[in-house]
């Protein structure tokens, strides 16, 4: 299990979570002669170029055409390959989503969708390319699991365990380097992970914003607050069991994400609890606006995407 002893290091080493997914498809290479990788002329940016460079013949770049792009990849799934799709969120699933609909998710075949630049830390390709919706348009579709990596390590894991598991399935990663969490644990598809126990919040991220989690966990400490830590790698299915936990133990919950706050993690939360032991949620997210162009860190700020954030809204929840 990790075993944390300071939740956040200002120090703490960072990974590009795509170069951890090329590294992983590197390897499933090598030992699973099933796998193919497409892109849609943006494997550098990506990272698959370094599989299509150790197994050409195993690599397909299809150009700017999304749609081609997840129609291929069916064909292949279903002539018994695994496939890896990627390109950017934005083109991931908002372009090519009836396709993904019809020809993926409805025929349950073994596409990979990986998805790189999601969120509003894209930066300074703007609105356009920051996509905010991408797991809640994948959310929505039977057949689908869904992914959100919260470091390099996980990113990893997450790949090598949905090549064994058949079916379609969406993994969000961002664009820049992400701070690799302190200690080892165990991934498992589903299941999350309690970074910490805790008695009086329970504070829930995932993706590039458990890192911000932490910190906001370390403050709340050095106030006096016993905070619960989940980190929630899989948006669907979610961890219900988990979720229900926290509702019973502690006061209230608040949920981080880069992403929209309809339809992404907080709404999933919300689902659980409302259903089955109501408690006080606080979503962070982005709320309902389009992105902008900026440095990372300015528009976390901007959009209410940090530490100071997530520990503010835990005090609100707790005075409630």
């Amino acid at each position: 299990m990790r075993d944390i002893t300071t939740l956040a290091k200002p120090d703490q080493p960072k990974m590009a979570l795509k170069d951890a997914y090329s590294q992983a498809l590197v390897e499933l290479g090598r030992t699973n002669p099933s796998v193919v990788v497409l892109d849609a002329d943006l494997a550098l940016s990506t990272k698959t170029k370094r599989f299509g460079t150790m197994y050409p013949d195993r690599f397909f770049d299809m150009g700017i055409a999304e749609l081609n792009l997840m129609g291929v990849a069916a064909g292949l799934a279903a002539a018994g390959k695994t496939v890896f799709a990627s390109t950017f969120a934005a083109f991931a699933t908002g372009q090519p989503y009836n396709v993904i609909r019809q020809s993926i998710a409805y025929a349950n075949l073994n596409v990979k969708i990986v998805a790189t630049h999601s969120g509003i830390s894209v930066g300074g390709d703007g609105a356009t390319h920051q996509m905010l919706e991408d797991v809640s348009l994948m959310r929505g579709l039977p057949n689908m699991r869904v992914f959100v990596p919260a470091d390099g390590p996980q990113t990893a894991d997450i790949i090598r365990l949905i090549a064994e598991s058949p079916g379609p399935c969406y993994v969000r990663l961002p664009r820049g380097d992400t701070a690799i969490l302190p200690g080892v644990y165990p991934t498992e598809l589903g299941k999350a992970i309690t970074i910490r126990d805790g008695r009086d919040i329970t504070l829930i991220g995932c993706g590039t914003m458990v890192y911000e989690t932490l910190r906001a966990a370390d403050a709340l400490i050095a106030e006096g607050v016993d905070p619960r830590v989940l980190l929630i790698h899989t948006m669907k299915p979610i961890d219900r069991d988990a979720i229900l936990k926290a509702a019973r133990e502690t006061k209230g919950i608040v949920t981080a994400e880069e992403h929209s706050f309809y339809g992404g993690l907080g709404s999933a939360v919300c689902e659980v609890v409302s259903e089955s032991h109501p408690t006080h949620v606080r979503r962070i997210g982005v709320r309902d606006t389009f992105g902008e162009s900026g440095e990372e860190r300015d528009l976390m700020e901007k959009y209410g995407l940090t530490w100071r954030h997530i520990a503010e809204a835990a005090r609100e929840v707790l005075k409630a």
